[in-house]
């Protein structure tokens, strides 16, 4: 098949999701595709670029899904249900690929277009909602690195050695709220719940209307 920067940027992935930052390399790349490494530099030139590229690819997607889950809203949902849709699809975007949160939080360092059109939609939607502009940009940097970190422990690699029954058997006793609180909600639930509890707090930095 003919060599694409799409398909380099599938190969990528892939490689980043098996070896991580430090095993990725343009050879891999390569040898994934059945090509030559020299072939890939015609449509990437570094492997700074194509992690450039692979973080604007999972940014842009995320922003895509977020702007039909903005579309799908009823006429006149608040900024909650606004920002809610926007970090749940954020979630569920990075998910989609393994590594996908580690690729993802090195996404503004690298300039993407894709993370910086989250950003600034994030930002437009707490500035609309009455956010004091001194605050703006640690509320949304806070959000999207809550979801980012979500979405690292969701992804985090299992134990080296595994957990047995005498591992855990005190564990009730000893830690009893932990073990309590972990296993009240799904993750799911989890995750909406921490959201919107970020968006209590944001929303205690807007004045009332007339204040």
């Amino acid at each position: 098949m003919k060599l694409t920067a799409d398909r380099i940027i599938d190969a990528g992935m892939a490689v980043f999701a098996e070896s991580g930052y430090h095993g990725l390399s343009m050879r891999q790349v390569a040898e994934r595709l059945g090509a030559h490494a020299g072939s890939l530099y015609y449509h990437v030139p570094s492997k700074s670029a194509l992690l450039q590229l692979m973080a604007d690819r999972v940014a842009r997607q995320a922003y895509d899904a977020g702007s039909a889950a903005l579309a799908a809203l009823p006429e006149g949902a608040d900024w909650k249900a606004r920002i809610e849709a926007q970090v749940v699809t954020l979630r569920r975007s990075i998910q989609q690929h393994a590594g996908g949160a580690i690729v993802f939080a090195d996404s503004p360092k690298v300039l993407s277009a894709g993370a910086l059109s989250l950003m600034e939609r994030l930002l437009r939607t707490l500035s609309d909602a009455g956010v004091p502009d001194e605050h703006l940009i640690v509320a949304a940097d806070t959000l999207l690195s809550h979801v980012t970190g979500y979405v690292l422990q969701e992804q985090s690699e299992p134990p080296a050695l595994p957990v047995t029954e005498a591992d855990v058997a005190d564990l009730p006793e000893r830690f009893p709220l932990t073990l309590a609180a972990a296993a009240a909600y799904d993750q799911e639930e989890k995750f909406l719940r921490s959201v919107r509890m970020l968006c209590a707090g944001i929303g205690t930095l807007i004045e009332p209307a007339g204040a």
